[in-house]
């Protein structure tokens, strides 16, 4: 039915997704330093749609993290997908979303707000913290993007941090719209 994408390329069907598994992950190498995010999004029964694997310049690992669950929130928007379950290896990012944890670096309020803003636009999201180990190919991904040569070679900024945003289980937050 469907096939597992290569890093960086986007499955183009227009069969529409009701529920996505989706797996995020952000690194940095330093922080901040080269960064990369990592996605991996896949059918609610584990086929790999697509995988995504993007060097976003220099960012914090924070940033990062809130930079994959956007990228992974728009392709899910463009897929068609009703129903999100999200796994990420952030605690920090988790609580932050939930509420449980206040945003205090005026960097990631505005990430964790687009992410919160996308996230209204589906019917049910669940956004899970997992240990690494159980988003290890997010975690591969990203790693591999922040080896990467960066696409700007800018040094960062809040506004790199917002333009990467815009191009681009142990607890559980849930959503119903």
């Amino acid at each position: 039915m469907f096939s597992a994408r290569a890093a960086g390329e986007y499955f183009t069907s227009t069969v529409e997704m009701n529920k996505l598994i989706i797996y995020a992950d952000g690194a940095s190498r330093g922080n901040p330093g080269p960064a990369g995010i990592g996605v991996v999004i896949a059918a609610d029964d584990d086929t790999v749609l697509e995988e995504i694997s993007e060097n976003i310049g220099q960012q914090t690992n924070n940033a990062a993290e809130y930079t994959a669950l956007i990228k992974a929130l728009e392709r899910a928007q463009a897929l068609g997908a009703a129903e999100l379950d999200i796994y990420v290896d952030s605690e920090l990012v988790e609580r932050q979303l939930s509420g449980a944890y206040k945003v205090k670096s005026p960097n990631l309020r505005p990430l964790r707000d687009k992410v919160l803003r996308l996230m209204n636009g589906f019917d049910k999201v669940s956004i899970s913290h997992v240990r690494r180990c159980h988003n290890a190919r997010a975690d591969r991904l990203a790693k591999q993007a922040a080896a990467k040569e960066s696409p700007t070679g800018d040094p960062p900024s809040e506004a790199n941090i917002e333009s990467a945003a815009n191009r681009n289980a142990t607890s559980q937050l849930n959503f119903e719209l």
